[in-house]
């Protein structure tokens, strides 16, 4: 049987670190946490479930994940974040592709719970990751905080059945207060990578994220949450996209 590796990010995750790491334990050889310095009970938690800690300031979503990449003992690596768990067919799926010679990677469906029940419709779901995968072939990359594994080269990749639960927001607060806390690293990413936005984007983009995950992806099925998680999601796009327009604004103003 191959060795597996699971990598976890962590700033004060008490709430979630236990359940993700026992959702682990039946498939995992090593578990590294790489830890953010909490200042609450994350890794104490984390070390009595038996991961190794290890402590970094925080540089990035994508920088942290490369980190914790780079600590994995093993070369097949599981990723998850501390808000997320293994279901039990997922468990199944990978402890079967540990007995076999593995993929270069492995995608699995995210299902999100959200308010008090999972949504399964929508922008949400299914929510393709690519999280199982050998680290001599791939690093995390993207644009903060939307960072995705990147192969080096092509590589053929499996498709696992079973969920990664994502245990994202217990109330619609905290949804809010996260889309103004991304939408700001967004805007930041792309002005520094040269991107740009205009008006138009600031009105269609919103308008079409609401219409493709409320209507096309069936997200109305998910009754008064589906419309809040669309609504959501088109604010999102609206604040990065306006705040990546005042960034623009801004730098050409001073330029004169």
């Amino acid at each position: 049987m191959n060795k597996l590796s699971v990598a976890i990010i962590t700033f004060n995750e008490e709430r979630n670190i236990g359940r993700c790491i026992d959702s682990v334990l039946s498939v995992a050889d090593d578990v590294i946490v790489l830890d953010s310095h909490s200042t609450d009970n994350t890794c104490a938690i984390a070390v009595a479930k038996g991961a190794r800690v290890v402590q970094q300031a925080f540089a990035g979503y994508i920088e942290q994940k490369n980190k914790a990449l780079a600590l994995a003992e093993y070369d097949l690596v599981l990723s998850l974040d501390a808000d997320e768990a293994l279901d039990e067919r997922l468990q199944q799926s990978i402890l079967s592709a540990k007995n076999n010679n593995p993929a270069a990677g492995y995608t699995m469906n995210r299902c999100t719970y959200y308010c008090g029940r999972f949504i399964r419709h929508g922008a949400w779901y299914p929510d393709r990751k690519l999280r199982l995968f050998n680290k001599q072939l791939a690093i995390w990359g993207g644009t903060n905080p939307h960072d995705k594994v990147e192969f080096e080269s092509p590589q053929p990749t499996v498709h696992l059945t079973g969920d990664i639960l994502h245990y994202s927001y217990y109330s619609i607060e905290e949804h809010i207060t996260q889309n103004n806390k991304f939408s700001t690293i967004s805007a930041e990413s792309y002005f520094n990578r040269g991107k740009k936005t205009s008006l138009f984007k600031i009105f269609f983009n919103p308008c079409w994220a609401f219409f493709s995950g409320f209507i096309l992806r069936g997200g109305f099925r998910d009754g008064f949450y589906g419309y809040v998680i669309a609504r959501n999601v088109a604010h999102l796009t609206f604040l990065k996209h306006s705040k990546l327009y005042l960034l623009q604004r801004n730098a050409a103003e001073g330029k004169k």
